[in-house]
């Protein structure tokens, strides 16, 4: 990848970095997953049953949340870090076009395919 075009991923991975902020923080969670207890669940609540089935919902959706977060903060450091681009299994350069796409891929399509 050329200089530009880290540059674009950074901004792309920063501004996907916000957007999963900003849904932990609507889903009652910090960045860290962690539920801060500011989740409602409001008068309609009134079965223990439909309260837990909701609370599972919301503690698998932060789940995939910080999954997702933890791989854009794991890209932004491989920019940092100067890695960003490579494969990390094969340690060929990963397709432009699929960094485009996912700009927090780790592995080429060769690669990820095997996988």
């Amino acid at each position: 990848m050329t200089t530009f075009d880290v540059q674009q991923a950074r901004s792309l991975l920063l501004e996907e970095r916000d957007r999963l902020v900003h849904q932990l923080k609507e889903l009652g969670a910090d960045e860290s997953g962690e539920l801060t207890g500011e989740l409602e669940f409001g008068e309609g609540f009134a079965d223990a049953g439909a309260a837990t089935a909701e609370r599972t919902e919301v503690l698998g959706l932060v789940e995939s949340l910080k999954t997702q977060l933890d791989a854009v903060d794991a890209a932004l450091a491989r920019i940092e870090e100067g890695t960003y681009g490579t494969c990390a299994s094969c340690g060929k350069p990963i397709n432009p076009a699929r960094l485009e796409a996912r700009p927090e891929s780790i592995y080429c399509v060769d690669c990820k395919t095997r996988r």
